[in-house]
């Protein structure tokens, strides 16, 4: 079976971008009327339990990226018999997840409290709302989700973005009422419990319907399970790093700052995870065509379509970070106001920290796709132990810069330099490794100068809040791109790429 790469990239991305503002809005709304109606204490309780169950989540990372990927083949050769076996499988695979999960969750309930520095809501049960957020991550494994790897690997992700945006409307609008009538958090989670439910339901439901043909029946060839369990187990330490530097930080400031330290940090750290997940709609609709690209084209066009992403992806994380460094302090000042604000050079460490996970998130893309986790399973292992080893080191040391420095140092020094040799030595002609490290830095520097160039322009203006974040957005956007236009302007990949961008939005337009 032959992907329309480019037309359901494009798909998904539309829908993807939906859900994402979705996501972005509302939760932002959310944060804010639970501040008013429940206090700090909540946010930050709620951002724990959210960072502890994304731990025991680690059960799971590797199997879905794993049997996503050994579908591909199967997929291009209209191998149905190997798709079911294959789905067979994956169904195993998370009923086992599930219950690790469970175990695990219950394993950890008499520490709970020792998380947790201070005090915590005195009308509240712990336990009970731990037990709640438990459970709803345990019926996610439960409920079919071994049905969603078929819209994954068939580039499908659109299906998915439409059931959750209908559903989570209706959550949100409940949730909204939870809090503001009746000031619930435990009707607030059972919400969100049997919203979970539904999206699982739902999305198995339309998977059935889209492709009748596919069922959990038959066997692989014992060699082809040690290799997907080989695969998975190499997966399982490429993926912990994300785990690691998206929710130790959590625990951590927990442990030793308090929840209310807690949520002053999250507030400034949802903002850099919702230009990310938007970066993430970009990784998440062209991932299983540039693994379908690897597949069957020539080492030499995959490395130019490397090159392409990484100028076009360069170029909006720039941008876009030049913006967040100019728009951060406005914004927090008009959302959570002067009193839960960090100081400026605490937006200086967010933007430095919000690039370098998005320029490692680019080159992971690759990694991915060409599913090289076995030679890569030691980088990420690698860089989960510099991080929270500097983190426990620093913490007391630096406070919230020690969290933020722990972070960077891991990523610039150990994960991106290590993903460049893995990837040459794989996937791409080596004789282009000092090459395309030379680019990247130049794009890197390019970033750098744009951001403190949008920075001086911002700083010629003094006006108060909201007039200071419309300027502040406008002149960042138009440095930076001067910046990236003068020096790539006549780069001919990008204007390839540009004019790719046209005639992609020509056709969706007509």
């Amino acid at each position: 079976m032959k992907i329309e790469r480019t037309k359901n990239a494009v798909r998904n991305m539309l829908f993807d971008t939906m859900l994402k503002i979705l996501n972005v809005l509302f939760p932002f709304i959310m944060r804010n009327v639970m501040l008013h109606y429940l206090g700090m204490q909540y946010l930050g309780l709620n951002g724990l339990f959210k960072s502890i169950l994304s731990f025991l989540n680690l059960a799971e990372l590797g199997v879905g990226s794993a049997m996503v990927f050994s579908m591909y083949k199967p997929i291009a050769e209209d191998d149905t018999n190997t798709i079911c076996a294959l789905m067979k499988l994956y169904k195993t695979f998370y009923r086992v997840i599930g219950l690790i999960i469970a175990v695990l969750g219950l394993a950890l309930t008499p520490f709970l409290r020792s998380l947790i520095k201070g005090d915590i809501p005195a009308d509240m049960n712990l336990y009970i709302l731990y037990f709640m957020n438990l459970g709803s991550t345990v019926l996610t494994y439960w409920l079919f989700a071994y049905k969603r790897s078929l819209l994954d690997a068939h580039q499908r992700i659109d299906i998915i973005s439409k059931v959750r945006l209908c559903i989570q409307l209706i959550e949100y609008a409940l949730k909204f009422a939870a809090l503001i009538c009746f000031r619930n958090y435990y009707a607030f989670l059972t919400i969100q419990l049997l919203a979970q439910v539904a999206i699982n339901v739902v999305t198995a439901a339309r998977v059935t319907k889209l492709y009748p043909d596919y069922s959990p029946r038959g066997s692989l060839p014992r060699e082809n399970v040690k290799d997907i369990v080989r695969r998975v187990r190499d997966l399982f330490t490429s993926k912990l790093s994300s785990i690691v530097f998206s929710y130790a930080d959590t625990i951590v400031i927990s442990a030793y700052m308090g929840l209310t330290a807690l949520a002053v940090y999250q507030n400034y750290y949802f903002v850099i995870t919702s230009l990310r997940n938007f970066l993430e709609v970009i990784i998440g609709a062209c991932i299983a065509g540039i693994g379908n690209s690897l597949i069957t084209e020539s080492e030499e066009k995959n490395y130019r379509d490397l090159t392409r992403f990484t100028i076009l992806f360069g170029w909006l994380m720039g941008v876009s970070t030049a913006m967040l460094l100019c728009m951060y302090q406005p914004f927090m000042m008009l959302w959570m106001g002067k009193e839960n604000m960090l100081p400026f050079n605490f937006a200086i460490c967010f933007a430095i920290y919000y690039y370098s996970m998005g320029v490692n998130k680019l080159i992971n893309m690759f990694k991915d796709a060409a599913g090289i986790w076995r030679k890569d399973r030691w980088r990420p292992l690698t860089a989960a132990i510099v991080n929270l080893g500097l983190n426990l080191a620093t913490v007391q040391w630096l406070g919230l810069y020690g969290v933020l420095l722990s972070s960077v140092v891991s990523i610039v020094a150990v994960q991106i330099p290590w993903l460049f040799h893995n990837l040459f030595q794989e996937v791409f002609p080596r004789k282009y490794l000092w090459q395309y490290v030379r680019f990247f830095c130049l794009l890197a520097a390019i970033s750098l100068l744009s951001a403190a160039g949008s920075w001086f322009a911002c700083s010629l203006f003094r006006l108060h809040v909201l007039p200071s974040l419309i300027i502040n957005a406008c002149a960042s956007f138009f440095v930076s791109n001067l910046f990236f236009f003068a020096v790539f302007g006549r780069n001919k990949l990008f204007r390839e790429s540009i004019s790719q961008i046209k005639r992609i939005l020509s056709k969706e337009r007509t």
